[in-house]
């Protein structure tokens, strides 16, 4: 080799090839414990130190899936379903987050320490989450109890404008709010303010009672007593007794104007207010206010229809004696009045018979003074009514007969025989200045005669002197006097009747014959 002569060789530098990956770091569990840890948090933190920036943005979407499942806040809370899913999916992300962690380095936070500190830390916030949702949940729940408990309110307040009969069934339904309230949810809101809402309960359904209704007070007000069985626990207060005196007020004051009236309820409502208010000054009032209204019906059988008086005492009576309740002292009293109404009753009875005389009824004149008499042998106006029976029975066949009221006189000037001309036993009734009546035997040799011998000019009854003719003989005033003879027994003649006008100076004879009707002549 001459000068500087060198040798000369090519040489080629190749450089490693790159790898595709960063190399796995060594396995550290406190960093896989981290990004488990922070994945549990729902927002996929585990994976952004990890750079797993989709299974990131898979856990925000899952979150916000639930948080669009759970809110508003609801009183049943979030589903069932929901929550599994969502737990399953959490513990997923962290199973997941731990095994890539395991063998990943971290990004951002390179000492696993911190991260699985801070991962701890942020597990506040999903448990503050927790927290609060059931804050919400509970006021949710108050505010649906409150929407019930205002539901029921405005549900008495429709129907305070109701009848009862219509309206028991939506006070029904409000109360049994009201003790469900009190039952199931008691330290609620809406629970504490039931109390407070039965004033207004109370004062509602009572109301017939404040407007002076009582006979329309008394169902609402009896419902109002079975209240604080449907509330039981329930501090009522004065409402416990508050419809007690207005039911017992309202009981007197009905059975009291159906008393006036007429009507035939006041035997229960009395007998109701007897027993279930013994004590109270109402109950009190009964006796002297059937008292009352006997001696006042007692007063209207000397008014313009006295028969409707005998009627209403007699009715009157039998009431009382169906009224029960009360203490010994008071049935004794009852009692005492039953009997002075039926006593009235029937003392009044003439008073009707003549009434009804007067009026033109004779037929129910002679029955209401027959039934008199018979009932009542020894009172004052027992002879006179059997009179004036006699009279109304007269005038059903003369209506003359019944222009006079008869009276208790007897006797006459003028001599007036009456034979029976007749196979049959007859009563001979007369009434005018004097009245009365008396029987004559059948004449047994005696027989009918045909109609066309009747009404022969030259008939005369009585006229055989071969027979002996049952006969009575008795004096008479002069004036008009009506006869009336009339069959006894089963026979098939018709009564028959004579007028007579008696003068001074005569004598006169009454023949009772039988034809197709019986006859009678003087």
């Amino acid at each position: 080799m001459s000068g500087d002569q060198y040798d000369r060789h090519d040489y080629t530098i190749q450089a490693p090839p790159m790898p595709t990956a960063p190399p796995p770091a060594p396995a550290d569990g406190v960093r896989a414990v981290a990004v488990a840890v922070l994945n549990l948090g729902g927002l996929g933190l585990g994976y952004a130190l990890v750079r797993r920036w989709v299974l990131m943005a898979l856990c925000w979407a899952a979150t916000a899936a639930l948080l669009l499942v759970a809110l508003p806040a609801d009183p049943d809370g979030v589903p069932v379903l929901a929550l599994v899913l969502y737990a399953a999916f959490l513990a997923a992300a962290a199973a997941h987050g731990a095994r890539v962690g395991l063998r990943t380095r971290l990004a951002g936070l390179r000492h696993a320490p911190l991260a699985l500190g801070l991962g701890l830390v942020l597990l506040v916030a999903p448990a503050g989450g927790v927290v609060l949702y059931d804050d919400a949940r509970d006021e949710a729940t108050q505010q649906m109890l409150l929407d019930r408990l205002d539901e029921a309110d405005r549900a008495v307040e429709a129907a305070g404008g109701k009848a009862f009969g219509t309206a028991q069934a939506d006070y029904d339904g409000a109360l049994s709010v009201y003790a469900g309230l009190r039952a199931d949810h008691p330290d609620s809101r809406a629970g504490q303010r039931v109390p407070s809402r039965m004033k207004t309960f109370y004062t509602t359904v009572g109301a017939p009672f404040a407007r002076g209704d009582y006979c329309a007070a008394t169902a609402p007000l009896k419902y109002l007593r079975t209240v604080p069985k449907s509330l039981p626990g329930t501090d009522l207060g004065d409402l416990r007794t508050w419809p007690d005196d207005r039911l017992a007020t309202s009981l007197y004051e009905c059975a009291s104007a159906a008393l006036t009236s007429g009507e035939a309820t006041w035997p229960s409502q009395f007998g109701e207010l007897l027993t279930t208010f013994p004590e109270s000054a109402q109950a009190a009032k009964v006796e002297p206010a059937v008292a009352a209204a006997v001696v006042r019906t007692e007063k209207e059988l000397a008014g313009a229809d006295p028969c409707t008086a005998v009627e209403r005492l007699r009715t009157l009576g039998t009431r009382i004696d169906g009224l029960t309740g009360g203490g010994p002292g008071v049935a004794d009293a009852l009692g005492k009045d039953s009997r002075r109404a039926a006593g009235s009753a029937d003392a009044g009875a003439y008073t009707c018979g003549v009434d009804q005389y007067r009026d033109g009824d004779f037929d129910a004149a002679q029955t209401t003074l027959t039934d008199y008499a018979s009932a009542h042998k020894s009172a004052k106006n027992a002879p006179r009514a059997k009179k004036i029976a006699i009279a109304a029975e007269i005038a059903r066949t003369v209506p003359a007969a019944g222009r006079t009221l008869p009276t208790t006189r007897t006797g006459g000037s003028i001599s007036v025989t009456v034979q029976n001309d007749s196979p049959d036993e007859i009563t001979v009734l007369y009434t005018g200045p004097v009245t009365g009546s008396f029987t004559l035997k059948a004449c047994g040799s005696c027989k009918g005669y045909s109609l066309g011998t009747t009404l022969d000019p030259r008939f005369k009854p009585c006229g055989d002197s071969g027979k002996n003719y049952p006969e009575r003989t008795i004096t008479l005033p002069v004036g008009t006097t009506y006869f009336l003879h009339k069959p006894m027994g089963d026979s098939l003649a018709t009564p028959a009747s004579d007028t007579a006008e008696l003068r001074s100076g005569y004598v006169y004879t009454e023949c009772a014959y039988t034809t197709q009707r019986l006859g009678s002549g003087l």
